[in-house]
C-alpha cells in the first residue's frame, strides 16, 4: 500500500508531519527566494519548448536570459493560440507539445463565445498534482493531521464530458477541476467522495437538474462519513449549501465537522463569500486557490487572505503601467495583467489583474477590465476590508 494510503486508514502524526513537509518544501524554497525559483523554472520550460516546433520557430534553444525570452517570444492570448491547438488537435501534437496529450480540458466560461480547450500532458498534469498545497499547508501548520483520516466532499465538475478526436487518437475532455480532483485524490492523502468517475458517469450537463442530481449523489455518498475537507468552486459550494437545506433541512455543518475548505473560481472569497460559507460549513478555515483551466497557479498559505504563487512550477510576469516585471518584482499596492508561462504556453495573457501585497501575497482582482480596480475598490469598502489581509 502507498504511504499515502497508510496515512488514510490510520493517519500517524509523525509520518504525516514528515511525508507533508517533503511535498511542501519545494514551495517553501522557492518562497524564499524566487528570484531563484523562476530562472530555473524558465530553463526548465525552455528546454521542453525547444523540442516543439512552436518553440523551434522561436528560438527556444537560443534563449540564455529572461530578456532573450521576452525578446523571443511574444505575448499571445487564447485568440493567438487557437489557430495553433486547432492544428495539435488535427493531430499536430509537436507543434505546440513535447509528449503526447493523455486529454483536454475546457473552460466553464467563454472566450468570444466558445469554449477554450487546453491540452493536459503528463508533465502538465504531474505539476497540477503537486500544486495541491492549501490543504497540506493548513495540515502542517495547524498540526490538525487527523484531517487525512476523513474524506474530502467532492463538489467539481465532470473530468469527461465528451471526446476528441487528435489524429488517430480518441482522447476524452472535461473541466480542469474535475480532471484535477480525479488524479490528485490518487496521489495525496485525502480521499474524495463521491469519486470523480461516479460523478463522471451522471453526464456534463449544466442544468439545475444536473446539479441538483450531481447534489443529491455528494449527499447519499457522504452523509455518513467524516468530511474534513470540501473543495471546488465556492459558487457550487453556496450552491450545495442552500440545496442541502431547502431539500433535507440541513445545512453542512449539521451534517459534518468539516476543518477546512480549498475554494476558487472568483475573486473576494475570502472577503465576500466567507460568511456565507461560514453560515453553512461551519468555522472552517477557508483556503483560497487560484487556478484556471491553464493550471493551479497558487494558493492561499496561512490566515492571510491572499493567495501565494507556485513560483516553483510556472513563470510569472506582470503586465503594468510601467512595462512587464516578473510577479515577484510588483510592489505592495500595484496591479497588473497577469502573463503565465506552462509547459504548453508561454507567455499566455490569461486575462485576469492581480493585486501585490506584502511578499508573497497577491489576488486576483476580477478580468482584466477597465473597470475591475474600480469594481475591487467598491468591494473592499462595503466589506469593510479596505484592502488589508
Amino acid at each position: 500500500m502507498t504511504q499515502a494510503g497508510d496515512m488514510m486508514a490510520a493517519p500517524d502524526p509523525r509520518n504525516a508531519a514528515e511525508m507533508v513537509k517533503r511535498m511542501l518544501q519545494p514551495w517553501h524554497q522557492a518562497l524564499a527566494d524566487p528570484a531563484s525559483a523562476q530562472e530555473t523554472v524558465l530553463h526548465q520550460l525552455l528546454s521542453g519548448y525547444a523540442r516543439t516546433g512552436d518553440g523551434q520557430a522561436h528560438g527556444a534553444d537560443q534563449v540564455q536570459t529572461l530578456a532573450d525570452y521576452r525578446s523571443a517570444f511574444p505575448i499571445r492570448n487564447y485568440e493567438d493560440y487557437k489557430p495553433i491547438i486547432r492544428r495539435v488537435m488535427a493531430g499536430e501534437e509537436s507543434l505546440l507539445l513535447f509528449e503526447a496529450a493523455i486529454g483536454w480540458a475546457i473552460t466553464r466560461g467563454t472566450t468570444a463565445g466558445e469554449q477554450k480547450f487546453i491540452p493536459m500532458t503528463p508533465t502538465d498534469l504531474q505539476m497540477r498534482v503537486q500544486a495541491g498545497r492549501a490543504m497540506l499547508e493548513y495540515a502542517s501548520s495547524s498540526r490538525r493531521f487527523d484531517l487525512f483520516a476523513g474524506v474530502n466532499l467532492n463538489l467539481n465538475f465532470p473530468s469527461v464530458v465528451g471526446h476528441v478526436k487528435v489524429g488517430d487518437r480518441d482522447l476524452t475532455y472535461g473541466y480542469s477541476s474535475g480532471i484535477y480532483v480525479k488524479h490528485v485524490s490518487a496521489q495525496t492523502p485525502i480521499r474524495s467522495l463521491p469519486t470523480q468517475d461516479e460523478i463522471d458517469i451522471l453526464g456534463g450537463g449544466a442544468t439545475v437538474k444536473d446539479w441538483e442530481t450531481r447534489f443529491e449523489l455528494a449527499y447519499r455518498r457522504c452523509r455518513e462519513e467524516n468530511v474534513t475537507l470540501v473543495g471546488g468552486v465556492a459558487p457550487t459550494a453556496l450552491l450545495f449549501g442552500r440545496y442541502l437545506k431547502r431539500k433535507h433541512g440541513v445545512y453542512p455543518k449539521d451534517l459534518w465537522r468539516t476543518q477546512i475548505m480549498t475554494l476558487g473560481s472568483i475573486p473576494a472569497i475570502n472577503t465576500r463569500f466567507a460568511p456565507a460559507l461560514r453560515a453553512m460549513y461551519g468555522p472552517v478555515a477557508i483556503r483560497e486557490i487560484y487556478g484556471a483551466t491553464e493550471g493551479m497557479f497558487g494558493q492561499q498559505k496561512d490566515e492571510w487572505r491572499a493567495w501565494v504563487p507556485n513560483y516553483d512550477l510556472f513563470l510569472f510576469e506582470v503586465i503594468t503601467g510601467r512595462g512587464v516585471k516578473l510577479l515577484h518584482e510588483l510592489q505592495a499596492g500595484e496591479t497588473g495583467s497577469l502573463l503565465i508561462s506552462t509547459p504548453i504556453l508561454a507567455r499566455y495573457k490569461i486575462g485576469d489583474l492581480l493585486r501585490s501585497y506584502a511578499p508573497p501575497y497577491f489576488r486576483c482582482i476580477g478580468r482584466d477590465r477597465w473597470f475591475t480596480p474600480l469594481n475591487h475598490a467598491w468591494g473592499e469598502f462595503w466589506t469593510f476590508n479596505l484592502d488589508q489581509l
